[in-house]
């Protein structure tokens, strides 16, 4: 089973980003699929988190992610709360909308990390909604790039069964854009 933590601030997109992958790994062919909202005092700009699992048999766990193979963070400065990679697995991939470079981010190794700047293309696009940006689309194609567990492919496909006209066009410009942007830093093996 493949788990994936969300982290991002109230408004972000986090629950919907969680449920169209879980929808794209049901395309790819996964038998076992959920994407779970962490519910709390949700209001705009306040951290939120949600998840995602999926696998080859039926899932029975609803509740949080505690030890992601992956965790999304939509907005950097949710960085300097230390639950936001807690339980991380070595060798897993932390995927980050950021202007920076991996090597930069300041972790110790244990995990890949994957960085675009994704604000700065939703921005230019004009993905804004409510004085926020929405990066929740784009950031997915980075998860794409990075960890191959989700592919374009069926991210598109369920995007185009969710948006249309404009939204549609502006949110598929976005992805592609993410995906080329993403630099990938590789975890230190020497451990």
């Amino acid at each position: 089973m493949y788990e994936i933590r969300w982290h991002g601030r109230g408004g972000q997109g986090a629950v919907t980003a969680a449920r169209i992958v879980a929808e794209a790994a049901f395309l790819k062919g996964y038998e076992g699929v959920t994407a779970t909202p962490s519910f709390g005092a949700e209001r705009r700009g306040v951290p939120v988190s949600a998840a995602t699992r999926f696998s080859d048999a039926p899932i029975r766990i609803l509740s949080q992610v505690v030890e992601p193979d992956i965790v999304v963070v939509l907005d950097q400065t949710l960085l300097a709360y230390k639950d936001t990679i807690d339980g991380l697995k070595d060798g897993g991939w932390l995927v980050i909308n950021s202007n920076q470079n991996p090597q930069d981010i300041g972790f110790n190794g244990r995990f890949n990390i994957a960085t675009a700047d994704a604000a700065i293309v939703c921005r230019n696009l004009g993905l804004i909604a409510a004085g926020i940006t929405m990066v929740n689309i784009a950031i997915l194609g980075s998860i794409a790039r990075a960890t191959k567990l989700v592919d374009m492919e069926n991210l598109i496909k369920v995007i185009t069964m969710r948006f249309n006209g404009h939204v549609l066009d502006t949110n598929l410009r976005a992805i592609k854009k993410t995906y080329q942007i993403t630099k990938i830093g590789r975890r230190n093996h020497e451990d």
